[in-house]
């Protein structure tokens, strides 16, 4: 038989019962479209918390104090280990680190923040000017200030796109008139110079532009009274960089100190690279998981094929005896049954492509990414047609199997 032939005799026979066959193409469909979407959905949502994370810096590191509990007596309990990270660590660092770019101290704190005919509570950050480089913001009015107002702890203010609008409204727009207004942050006033560039959500959602950064000695000494900072961050020149950079910035941090190479350090060193790739790697684990629980449906909807193909030998028993017996060869009954088996498993795999790929868009339109991968696609049609011949290749070696004179007198 040639394949022109086989495909026809193959076709004939499966639209001769389409309902059948479409109920059991159905698991093959359910399958195919499963395992599509659970990736296209896992591979979006890695790339999107890859960009919320990227968004912060992909060379940044950041320096924090360590949370360490002391236990003083058996029965006063735990308490934070003091933060010891100051203006004199950031200093230091300046002075010393070899692969920086630019490093800026962070004190950090929600203040009640009154302007215009509006009162919030507003993160203030206090920064020095070298943190718009760390963190890739462009000012959108305005200037920030310099290393000059850092040094004489000037009350000036930079507003972010954000605490601008909720504060002044329209007049925080470009061309608007927040600029030189004054503004209350706790019981001190300030002057506002600049409108920073809209940022959007961080990696966590939260606003990036709800904010208000002032100069870091500023903060210390006229909002939170404290040599104390929250972070140190730093930009690398390069991201080959970084595990050097943070090697470096470890010894530095260490002899300020006065820590030797074995005691435990109090502050932790984060690298963005490293909670990017394993934030990827957890998302990707996760996609693979989910893959794998879809592709069940993939066996499950072959065992279907290969039942209703072992029904299909038994109600044809009478035409595969009247082809033998006319001249066709155990391996032309075998290839047409396989090729049946496959044909229906490829069909479902086509109707589950497309499915998955409609089901993708509804969710791109509903604001939850989801991106088609061509390989996941082209492996999940391969994998279909695999499983058709796996599943399909026992009821054609038994329809290839009978006996003509047997499959003849079956009634």
């Amino acid at each position: 038989m040639n394949v022109p032939e086989l495909l026809h005799t193959c076709f004939r026979s499966i639209f001769r019962n389409r309902m059948r066959s479409l109920l059991t193409s159905l698991g093959i469909i359910i399958g195919v479209a499963s395992v599509i979407i659970m990736v296209a959905v896992g591979e979006g949502a890695r790339r999107s918390i890859e960009e919320r994370i990227g968004a912060m810096g992909t060379n940044l590191i950041q320096i924090m104090p360590r949370r360490m509990m002391l236990r003083p007596g058996r029965n006063t309990g735990a308490f934070p280990r003091p933060n010891r990270l100051t203006k004199s660590d950031a200093e230091k660092l300046k002075a010393e680190a070899s692969y920086a770019m630019a490093i800026s101290g962070i004190s950090q704190r929600s203040f009640p923040v009154a302007g215009g005919d509006s009162s919030r509570t507003v993160t203030v950050m206090g920064v020095e000017p070298d943190y718009l480089v760390i963190r890739g913001w462009n000012i959108a009015q305005g200037s920030f200030f310099g290393d000059s107002d850092v040094a004489a702890r000037s009350r000036v203010a930079v507003l972010g796109a954000t605490s601008a609008a909720q504060l002044f409204g329209e007049h925080s727009t470009p061309g608007g008139e927040a600029i030189g207004r004054q503004i209350r942050i706790g019981k001190e006033r300030f002057t506002v110079i600049g409108i920073l560039a809209r940022k959007g959500a961080d990696g966590g959602g939260g606003d990036q532009d709800d904010i208000v950064m002032v100069p870091l000695d500023t903060a210390l000494t006229r909002l939170v009274n404290s040599r104390s900072l929250n972070s140190i961050a730093l930009i690398v020149a390069s991201r080959e960089y970084m595990e050097a950079s943070q090697k470096e910035a470890d010894l530095i941090l260490r002899e300020a100190h006065r820590l030797n190479g074995v005691e435990t350090p109090d502050f932790e060193i984060i690298n963005m690279a490293d909670i990017i790739e394993m934030a990827s790697e957890t998302s990707r684990s996760l996609t693979t998981l989910l893959a794998a629980i879809a592709g069940v449906s993939l066996i499950v909807g072959g065992i279907g094929i290969m039942n209703i193909m072992l029904v299909s030998v038994t109600e044809r028993t009478r035409e595969i005896g009247i082809r033998m017996s006319v001249g066709a060869r155990k391996r032309d009954i075998l290839f047409q049954f396989l090729a049946e088996s496959v044909i229906l498993s490829l069909m479902g795999g086509l109707v589950g492509i497309g499915m998955a790929f409609l089901v993708c868009r509804i969710l791109g339109t509903a604001g939850i990414p989801a991106s088609v991968n061509p390989l996941i696609t082209a492996a999940a049609a391969c994998f279909a047609g695999l499983v058709g011949i796996a599943f399909g290749y026992y009821p054609a070696r038994k329809a290839a199997g009978l006996y003509p004179v047997d499959a003849l007198r079956y009634e």
